[in-house]
């Protein structure tokens, strides 16, 4: 058995490790639960070393973070009383520590998928500790799911361990098929406190008066402080830089920072002294912070949302969640009771959500389907998910490494599709540099927007990557030789260096940016050729520039800022970005003048690089842009002629009344838009504008639709006049509902019959008119007029209109257009 130090002996898991390793000898799958501080990360490894199944091979330890794998390497080789590479070592991005001896390899999650690329079957493996599961990163659900196809179909004794502090441990064991084994934890008392700040105040100012106000209250013991990111952490540090006491060092830690300034916030404090600790979410868990005994908590995090519309990836700051925040206040409990101050009002905690959701839910995909599409699997259903990935993403993803030419139509990898799997970079990144023309520069360039603090913070990359290049200081020198060795991977000689922003474009092709007008908040405005909008500040150099590639923004639509870029030349995309620039033909209707317009342009993506030339669109183009003209602005669109209308309104009448009772709507205005292309686009083909339809071709297109032959058939079932008993052809008026006729009642005098139409089926409404053409009577009973209100009518205009006949008897009288009968 494994001899291990006393202070460690009474750890809780200690009670479970019999359970485990009795549960392994015959299951190759368990869930192992234990609260923080019970020794999980450290313990058990060390417990598996003497497992009759391993058989020689490793134990390896997956953690979600760099500074977790040092550190948990780093406890359990002095627990060994050893160095790092010996017994115990670890594999993390660009860092490596083992040996010929080591047996337990710490690793990173990422780091781990490029192991299995590299060797598939893990043959030299026995075991597979997924630490901190509960995190539910991209990677670690990706490493589970190779682990558990890896399992079921090479290699059944492969043991797999996820590991958690707050994990739903009854979903996973359900989900893999494993039984959990639950360890009891070793927590102090912790009293909760909670401060909530002013209004508005921002959160690092909240913090140090936080810190300040403990400071005070509490003569010993450190403080760890938890922000969202390394924004707040660095103006929380300049805020409390110089206001603390003698005996108190202040200290940050997030990902960026070296391993020096890491380790240096995690290492005790020496005698007599204490420190605060200004920490992202990376202090969370699995790190040990020595002599930790308040923990102040602003209650927010940051998380990575990926947006399909962009391609772009943002961090955004939201509220803990409940598991995040109880594991925050853990870390005052470690060695003693202690207090968490948070900076909410209390009533807010039960709003906050259960926990965060897995990652693979808002990621990026594309890593992903790459490294799955190298283990062969083209449909994620292939695979155990506990959270399967979206498919919007996934078919985002798909589409991308198409573009990158990484994967053929049919989702298998390419060879250069294998080359990028093999460089440890991300898919944009790796095809940047296997794709230019000098790699080891590429390489570096890519370390630059991988490797945050990297050549400074500068907008400009170039000028970082120059920084980086020039460097004589320990990061760059190994930044230098990283590139060197990665770059002859790609195995092709090392030509002429291509301009920063050439290469960048290799990579974000769709972020090329061209330079537009400011903004009213002074800054200058650019937009990429995905069509997004993005901003630089006006005192940026590369404000100044026409064209830009940007590596990333912060922010949302129109209003992101742009916070790494390269300046490119127009000459260098006509040139290099050959293939991806297209002439565009676009083709406007002048409603004015009836007429289509054509324009033609060089376009990146939505960036036009020239002023639009016009061309003569092609009578098919002229066709479809009338047709859709018409379609877009309604009938009204068209040159209707008075003729016209009145075919139409007749045509509109006769279906109503004359046809089946599924035709009625046919000549509406939403049937004959949506039919343009059966009744009118023949008609249209060969013109050039719409003003050429003015000369009766309305008419015979709406004729054609009717299936009538000609308007004497149409006249012949609906007569478009009324022919008096004068001769006088009086026009019928067409509505859908009626059809009318204005006329003197002198014109009708001796008519007996009411007038009709559709074969005497339909009765046409009489509007009588004065002598001077106003309205005194409308009837669609004829006969019945004359024989009852005629005597009033009469009464009232034979006075006013005495040149006119009246008769008492209008039915025996001779009809007639004059004033006066002849005798």
């Amino acid at each position: 058995m494994i001899s291990l130090p006393p202070s460690v002996s009474d750890l809780p898991i200690h009670e479970k490790l019999g359970d485990l390793l009795r549960l392994l000898e015959t299951q190759s799958r368990a869930v192992l639960i234990a609260p923080p501080g019970a020794g999980k990360t450290t313990i058990v490894p060390l417990a598996l070393l003497d497992a009759p199944w391993r058989e020689g091979r490793k134990i390896i330890v997956l953690e979600p973070r760099r500074l977790a794998a040092r550190g948990a390497a780093s406890r359990m080789a002095s627990l060994l009383g050893e160095n790092v590479g010996e017994t115990v070592g670890y594999r993390v991005r660009f860092d490596t520590k083992i040996s010929a001896k080591t047996e337990i390899e710490v690793v990173t999650e990422g780091v781990f998928t490029r192991m299995l690329a590299s060797d598939p079957g893990l043959e030299d493996v026995a075991c597979i500790l997924f630490d901190e599961f509960h995190e539910r990163s991209l990677d670690s659900d990706l490493a589970l799911a190779l682990c558990l196809d890896l399992q079921t179909g090479l290699r059944e004794d492969l043991r797999l361990i996820p590991m958690s502090a707050t994990l739903d441990g009854g979903q996973v064991a359900h989900t893999i098929d494993a039984q959990v084994i639950e360890s009891a934890g070793r927590q102090y008392p912790v009293e909760i406190v909670y401060r909530e700040g002013r209004v508005k105040e921002a959160v690092e100012a909240q913090m140090a008066s936080a810190v300040r106000a403990e400071i005070v209250q509490a003569n010993t013991g450190s403080i760890l402080c938890f922000l969202p990111g390394q924004r707040e952490i660095e103006r929380a540090f300049e805020v409390l830089k110089d206001t603390l006491p003698n005996d108190t060092d202040l200290l940050r830690l997030y990902g960026a920072l070296s391993s020096a300034e890491q380790d240096a916030a995690i290492q005790p404090s020496p005698s007599g002294r204490r420190k605060v600790v200004l920490a992202s979410a990376i202090a969370e868990t699995s790190l040990t912070i020595d002599g930790i005994t308040t923990v102040i908590d602003s209650g927010l995090s940051r998380l990575p949302f990926h947006e399909l519309a962009t391609g772009l990836t943002r961090l955004q700051t939201v509220r803990s969640d409940q598991a995040s925040i109880a594991q925050r206040a853990g870390r005052a409990g470690r060695l003693g009771p202690g207090r968490a101050i948070r900076l909410w009002r209390e009533q807010q905690t039960a709003s906050l959500p259960k926990t965060a959701p897995p990652e693979i839910i808002n990621a990026d995909l594309t890593d992903l389907v790459l490294t799955l599409a190298d283990w062969g699997v083209a449909n994620p259903a292939q695979l155990i998910w506990l959270d399967p990935p979206p498919a919007p993403a996934w078919n985002e993803a798909t589409a991308l490494l198409r573009k990158l030419g990484a994967l053929s139509a049919e989702g298998s990898l390419t060879e250069h599709g294998r080359m990028l799997a093999r460089l440890p970079m991300p898919p944009r990144l790796a095809h940047m540099i296997a794709s230019s023309a000098n790699p080891q520069e590429a390489t570096l360039l890519a370390l630059v927007l991988q490797e945050r603090g990297l050549g400074g913070a500068a907008v400009d990359v170039e000028s970082r990557l120059a920084r980086v290049k020039s460097g004589r200081d320990k990061r760059s020198q190994q930044m230098q030789t990283l590139a060197k060795r990665l770059a002859a991977q790609v195995g092709k000689a090392q030509a002429e260096s291509e301009s920063v922003g050439v290469t960048l474009a290799l990579a974000f092709s769709e972020r090329v940016a061209q330079r537009g007008g400011q903004s009213p908040n002074g800054m200058i405005r650019y937009t990429l050729a995905n069509g997004r909008g993005a901003e630089i500040d006006a005192i940026e150099p590369l404000a100044a520039q026409d064209y830009l590639v940007v590596a990333d923004m912060i922010g949302r639509a129109g209003a992101a800022r742009i916070v790494s870029a390269a300046a490119i030349e127009k000459a260098d995309l006509l040139s290099r970005f050959e293939a991806e620039i297209a002439t565009v033909r676009s083709t406007r209707f002048d409603g004015s003048k009836g007429k289509l317009l054509g324009a033609e342009v060089r376009k990146f993506g939505v960036l036009p690089l020239e002023k639009p030339r016009g061309f003569s669109p092609s009578a098919e183009d002229i066709t479809d842009a009338l047709i859709h003209a018409v379609r877009e602005q309604g009938l009204d669109a068209l040159p209707w002629q008075k003729a016209d209308w009145a075919l139409l309104e007749r045509l509109r009448f006769w279906t109503a009344h004359h046809t089946g009772a599924d035709t009625p709507k046919r000549f509406c205005e939403a049937a004959l838009i949506d039919e343009l292309d059966e009744w009118l686009e023949p008609f249209i083909a060969g013109r050039t504008s719409l003003k050429e339809l003015a000369d009766g071709t309305l008419s015979n297109a709406l004729l054609l639709r009717s299936g009538l032959g000609s308007v004497r058939d149409l006249d012949r079932i609906l007569p478009s006049h009324f022919t008096a008993p004068t001769g006088s052809k009086i026009p019928i008026i067409f509505s859908a509902a009626k059809a009318v006729i204005a006329v003197r009642p002198q014109e009708l005098f001796g008519l007996t019959a009411h007038p009709t139409i559709i074969d005497g089926t339909f009765a046409l409404e009489i509007e009588l008119l004065s002598p001077a053409g106003r309205p005194i009577q409308i009837t669609s009973d004829l006969p019945g007029f004359w024989r009852g209100s005629w005597a009033d009518v009469r009464a009232d205009l034979r006075g006013r209109y005495p040149k006119h006949p009246w008769p008492e008897n209008p039915l025996e009288a001779e009809p007639t257009q004059r004033a006066k009968p002849r005798k």
